[in-house]
Parts: structure tokens; sequence; C-alpha cells
């Protein structure tokens, strides 16, 4: 890896701005879609599942996948497993909001079908997914709120990628060049929440979603 900035390579975050040119959502007053996204090693998971905890007005939407059933795994709890032929066609059909084809060869995608679930039944959906995926859901759905989820710095980051001695040291040299671009999208989106302490990085992500559900969100830059 190159040699980085004295200054504790420290995330340079530009501040969000495309809330301020994005007009009113008609969803104000009813369910939203949240999107969360970041870098592999953020701790968009974590975060995610401690701000369910403290709420009963979310849900964590379920994604489709092609790759096979694990021992253990259940069918419309884990994932919704589809066959490559299934999953071909719910494209073709404009079922998905977003999908994508990892390295492995295995699709993965979020059905339309199973946010309007979640919003018939009352709650927010929550999306997790990686910067690519949450463009696509915010190009095709104006009124969805994206909140990226940045690493206090490089160093913690690549910690953590390293301290879960799941993937090659290739592996995770190439996912720590990809956070580097994924961090230059980090204005792009709606919010932006720095995880240096859990427990305030869910403070603030609670604070976001009671905001945007009230309509009261972000009206201007900061």
């Amino acid at each position: 890896m190159q040699d980085q900035p004295v200054e504790d390579r420290r995330w340079p975050v530009r501040a969000t701005a495309r809330r301020a040119r994005r007009s009113p959502s008609s969803l104000r007053s009813a369910t939203k879609l949240f999107v969360v996204t970041g870098p592999s090693g953020a701790g968009k998971g974590t975060l995610i599942k401690a701000l369910i905890e403290r709420r009963d007005d979310l849900e964590v939407a379920i994604s489709a996948t092609t790759r096979p059933q694990r021992p253990g795994e259940e069918d419309g709890k884990d994932y919704y497993f589809l066959d490559e032929a299934a999953f071909v066609a719910k494209i073709e059909a404009g079922e998905f909001l977003e999908h994508v084809v990892y390295v492995s060869g295995q699709r993965y995608g979020t059905l339309r079908s199973e946010v309007e679930r979640i919003h018939a039944s009352g709650k927010s959906c929550v999306l997790e997914l990686e910067t690519k995926g949450a463009r696509a859901v915010r190009d095709a759905e104006s009124s969805a709120v994206t909140i990226f989820i940045a690493p206090p710095s490089f160093d913690e980051l690549e910690r953590r990628l390293r301290d879960r001695a799941t993937e090659s040291s290739g592996e995770i040299d190439e996912r720590l060049e990809l956070a580097r671009e994924q961090m230059q999208e980090a204005g792009d989106f709606d919010y932006v929440v720095l995880n240096d302490d859990v427990e305030r990085a869910v403070t603030e992500l609670d604070g976001i979603v009671t905001r945007e559900a009230a309509g009261v969100g972000r009206l201007s830059a900061t």
C-alpha cells in the first residue's frame, strides 16, 4: 500500500448537497425507504442491527439471491432463493429495485415486492447496500433517504477487515482500494454518519430516521 498522509489518514468527507435540490417527497407522512450504504468494514450491519433494536417501525428488507441455500437457512427469512432463470426473468420483468452480480457469479438484489410488503405492514424499509446499489435505488426512487456510513479512518477500516480473517490478504487489499473510491462518493448521498463510536453513531442514525419519518429532514446542505 502507498504511504498515507501524516494526518491520521482521516477521511476527507464532502458535505452532502443532494437533499437541498430534491423535490418534496409525497411520502412524508407515510412509510419511508432508508438506504444505508458505505464501504465494507464501515459497520453498516452493526449500526442497522442496533437501530432495529431501538425501533419497532423499521424492518430490514430480505434480499433475493442465486446463491445456493446453506444448511439452516430459510427461504423467505434469510434470503429469497432463486435459480438463475427465475432471477433473470424477474430482472427482465422490472421486479428488482436494484441487483448486482458478484465476482463469484452469484446474483443478489432487492425485489420491489419486498419493499412493498414492508410498507404494507405499516413499517419503513431499510436496505443495506454497497454504493452502486444505493445509487440505483436513489435514482429509481426519488423519495428514498440515503445514508452513507463512514469509518473513522483508513487505519481503522483496514484493522476491521483484517480482524475478520475471512478473506485472503489480496482480497482485503482489493476491498481497501475499493473503499478509497467509495469514500469519494460520500457526498452523493443525503447523510454521512461517522461510525467512530457505535452508540453515538446509532443515536445519530436514529435521529435521522425520526426527522425523515416526520417529514422534517435536512433541507439544506451543511
